[in-house]
């Protein structure tokens, strides 16, 4: 079975007619999933002629035929403005600069967001943390919220990882926000309003930003968007205990907060100072989720635990709360030739789908009780 990589290099000769540049490089090969006998991948189209695309999927079916993939399925999605605009006569501090200008535009105007974070605006607050990086976090925050969209709740979203944001290509967002008569729209997908640092610079750049730049821009997330009515909104913070944390501590003083973790002993003695941070800041731990807790067989339902057991307990207790969920090790089962393909979202019917309903209808009892 051929990797990832081998199937980029099978597809490095297309090139984009005008800028001569691979397809690859320019990033317009995308979702390339392979699982047994079947590849799935999507093509970003630049072009928006029919005969065009249709030639375009013709060449990619024909390469990777020639290196040996006969089972094949090819997702063709036009381009955006802001994707086109980024490889087609424009340069990278044109579109830098338009970007800046949506945030200046949500700026001038911001007056619903300004509402959102008073601790009369009926909203409620809820940030996931943990204390270090693969726990599994943003794909806890992820289908907490289509969940708790699922339950009928109007849900915000704020991808507040700011150096490690991964929310819009977890959720399978492939476009970006706009702005309508001075006000910054968030990106609506499962029900859940979407915003991230993502939407705002070019993909795989590297954020350099110091405190005060990530603080100011974690205020126009709350104050310049447009969020209309929520009931909740999450948000998923950065690991560990770093400056965005403590900026949103300070900002949202009234916010509840969820500890993610594994069970293996080391990553429960890092969250603990994450969730020793909420407390220390008069934020409610509200419960620990103890995320790749086992291994379940598909055939014979034996459970194996993997990453060893009691972790997420033993924080909880430190912690004086409970351990919510746990939730099992794996993957969402989904194809790219859905309409409603995500990398990181579960179906509602799946058994995983069904913990994170369970793990809502708790936040929601804890919330409004």
């Amino acid at each position: 079975m051929l990797t990832r990589e081998q199937i980029q290099e099978i597809l490095l000769p297309l090139t984009d007619v005008e800028s001569g540049k691979s397809l690859v490089e320019l990033q317009l090969i995308r979702d390339i999933m392979i699982k047994e006998d079947r590849i799935s991948l999507s093509v970003i189209c630049l072009d928006t002629d029919e005969q065009s695309r249709i030639e375009l999927e013709q060449k990619v079916r024909e390469l990777l035929e020639a290196g040996g993939v006969g089972n094949v399925h090819i997702r063709l999605r036009d381009a955006t403005d802001y994707e086109r605009s980024q490889i087609r006569g424009r340069s990278e501090e044109e579109t830098e600069e338009d970007n800046e200008d949506m945030l200046k535009k949500g700026h001038a105007a911001g007056l619903e967001g300004h509402e959102l974070i008073n601790e009369n605006s009926g909203v409620h607050f809820v940030a996931v943390a943990s204390g270090k990086g693969g726990v599994g976090k943003s794909t806890v925050t992820v289908n907490l919220a289509v969940a708790l969209a699922r339950m009928g709740k109007k849900v915000g979203l704020i991808d507040a990882d700011i150096y490690g944001f991964s929310i819009p290509d977890m959720m399978g967002i492939e476009e970006g926000p706009i702005v309508e008569e001075g006000t910054i729209i968030p990106v609506e997908r499962f029900g859940v309003k979407v915003m991230s640092m993502g939407f705002f610079i070019r993909e795989n750049s590297p954020v350099i930003w110091r405190g005060p730049m990530l603080g100011k821009m974690l205020r126009q997330f709350f104050s310049d968007v447009g969020w209309g009515e929520l009931d909740y909104m999450l948000l998923d913070l950065p690991p560990g205990t770093g400056d965005v944390a403590l900026d949103v501590h300070q900002m949202l003083p009234q916010s509840k907060e969820i500890i993610v973790t594994t069970p293996h002993a080391t990553a429960a003695f890092v969250a603990a100072r994450a969730g020793s941070m909420a407390l220390q800041t008069d934020h409610e731990v509200i419960g620990v989720i103890e995320n790749m807790s086992y291994y379940e067989c598909s055939s014979c339902g034996q459970k194996d635990y993997i990453f060893g057991r009691g972790g997420g307990a033993r924080l909880a207790e430190t912690l004086h709360t409970e351990l919510i969920a746990q939730i099992p090790l794996g993957a969402p089962d989904n194809h790219i030739s859905e309409p409603d393909f995500s990398p990181s979202v579960y179906k509602a019917e799946t058994p995983t789908a069904q913990i994170f309903s369970e793990i809502a209808a708790k936040l929601i009892s804890k919330c409004e009780k």
